[in-house]
């Protein structure tokens, strides 16, 4: 990140990053989790998706949108978003956070996902839905060896999902054929699956058909949650970095897309309507 960011160490609120509107499914459970803190959402509506783009596409948009976010106050920063977890974020902590201002924190939703893996699997075998970008970086994978090496992993990357959920049409008849299509590829790949992780934020909203066409033997696993009790241990545990984070409550919800356009679309994710700010990330 570039050093003319004006960097201030007064208390701020904590930004949520995704490349689209499926972060949402993560903020909406840290904000019922943590609703004293102050929060800002950013959206990176007009570059999404991520999931099919170049790990140095990835990487270059997230630290973007993280600098935005740092020039915003947030001393803590989430990306509730797979692919920047997994393409962006560990250079960002080693080489971006150390000559910006090494008391910031910026932290992903893989490692909060995996940590909950093994409580859930009984057989040690384990699937996870993504995108493509996603199961083609084997973060998955990676953080569940290195905690639970015992565990087999089998991944299928998911490409139309985030689209039928983009534009509506996840409860049509016709996204049936492409989760069943899917969901099946995976069993046969790995029958004794017996838990499944849904590595993807916008797939809450598929969860239904998701379990539809899963045997019932099966758990599914949905971040959200997850990430909001991670990050609730996080800010108990790190009390310097809590002391920096605002407390009103209030969220500023932000997108690189028309901001019309981002608060009917954020509706569908949070069953509220919203006032939404548009910004650019350079």
């Amino acid at each position: 990140m570039e050093s003319y960011i004006q960097l201030s160490k007064s208390p701020g609120p904590i930004g949520v990053f995704d490349s689209g509107y499926g972060g949402l499914t993560i903020y909406n459970e840290i904000q019922k989790l943590l609703p004293q803190y102050d929060y800002i959402y950013l959206g990176d509506n007009a570059r999404t998706p991520y999931g099919t783009r170049s790990f140095d596409v990835v990487y270059e948009f997230t630290r973007q949108a993280v600098r935005y976010l740092f020039q915003q106050g947030c001393q803590l920063v989430i990306l509730a978003c797979n692919t920047a977890s997994a393409k962006a974020l560990r250079t960002i902590q080693q080489v971006d956070i150390p000559s910006l201002d090494p008391n910031r924190r910026v932290l992903g939703i893989i490692r909060p996902t995996v940590e909950c893996i093994g409580d859930i699997t009984e057989n040690r075998h384990v699937g996870v839905l993504a995108t493509e970008g996603t199961i083609k970086s084997h973060s998955y994978p990676l953080e569940i060896r290195k905690l639970y090496p015992e565990i087999e992993v089998t991944g299928e990357a998911c490409p139309m999902w985030v689209p039928l959920v983009e534009t509506g049409e996840y409860n049509s008849e016709g996204a049936d054929y492409f989760v069943k299509r899917h969901v099946d590829n995976l069993m046969a790949r790995d029958p004794e699956i017996d838990a499944i992780i849904l590595g993807c934020t916008h797939y809450p909203l598929l969860l239904d058909k998701i379990r539809k066409y899963t045997p019932e033997r099966v758990k599914l696993l949905t971040q959200g949650s997850a990430v909001a009790e991670s990050l609730k241990l996080y800010l108990e545990r790190h009390t310097s970095m809590e002391e920096l984070c605002t407390k009103g409550g209030n969220t500023l919800f932000c997108t690189t897309e028309a901001g019309g356009k981002f608060g009917e679309q954020a509706s569908v994710f949070l069953n509220h309507s919203i006032e939404v700010k548009n910004v650019t990330l350079v």
